[in-house]
């Protein structure tokens, strides 16, 4: 737990830092050229999404590549809605965590605020402690009140009903996830390459973060395998006695 949570606070360190670099060169190349759309398709219980956003998304941040990115988080996956009810892949707690960080979003539009809860919370999912989630609001400093209200008020799942149709009605639907899409381009197995796509589409001055960055094909790829496939439904490893569940107050 103390090298988890060294780990974020580090973390949150480079966010403050590169918050200001957003700010400090919005009069420059960044304010003057489109910022290139980004976004992030997934299911919170998903080890490949899990990976993507803590090893890979996490890095513009690092590198100051989110100064010219626009960065929208789709928590919703490979759900699917039967009788009115959302089902999800990976089981009951899939959904109640997908509809958590879907409340996070909502509950801090800031970038950098719920993409570091969504990043404590994915962290935990690649070390199989996700039931630990609730400690995120300690180990970010944000306080659970909104979320946990949003939640349990049944806004958590209208926010998941938007997010099922923005999915939904993706061309070309999507057949995995991540499943990651840049300038309105799906990169397909590719998604792990997603810096070089950006620096590609981006028309203004390129950043530092881009030297060296290519595409090696433009051409569409076959999943290697890297992915949470629609369709498969898989046996959740938690079992959860109730379908209502309910977020209990962290202050």
């Amino acid at each position: 737990m103390a090298s988890s949570r060294l780990l974020l606070l580090v973390f949150l360190l480079h966010l403050a830092v590169s918050q200001r670099f957003a700010s400090s060169s919005s009069s420059s190349s960044s304010s003057s050229s489109p910022k290139v759309s980004l976004a992030l398709y997934y299911e919170t219980l998903c080890p490949y999404s899990a990976n993507f956003i803590v090893n890979y998304l996490a890095k513009i941040f690092d590198d100051g590549l989110i100064s010219i990115v626009d960065v929208d988080l789709v928590p919703y996956g490979n759900a699917r809605i039967q009788n009115g009810t959302i089902s999800c892949q990976h089981g009951p707690y899939e959904c109640l965590l997908n509809a958590v960080e879907a409340c996070a979003i909502d509950a801090w539009p800031d970038l950098n605020q719920h993409f570091s809860f969504i990043y404590c919370v994915e962290s935990l999912v690649l070390k199989h402690k996700f039931l630990e989630w609730e400690s995120c609001f300690s180990e970010t400093g944000l306080g659970s009140h909104a979320v946990s209200e949003c939640y349990d008020n049944g806004h958590g799942q209208e926010l998941e009903l938007k997010y099922a149709a923005q999915t939904d009605s993706l061309e070309p639907p999507h057949r995995y996830v991540p499943w990651v899409v840049v300038d309105g381009q799906p990169l397909y197995e590719d998604y792990e390459n997603f810096e070089a796509y950006i620096c590609k589409a981006y028309s203004g001055e390129s950043p530092n973060a881009c030297s060296g960055l290519t595409v090696v094909t433009n051409q569409e790829k076959e999943s290697n395998g890297h992915a949470c496939y629609a369709g498969e439904m898989i046996r959740p490893s938690t079992v959860v006695e109730n379908d209502k569940m309910k977020i209990k107050m962290v202050i």
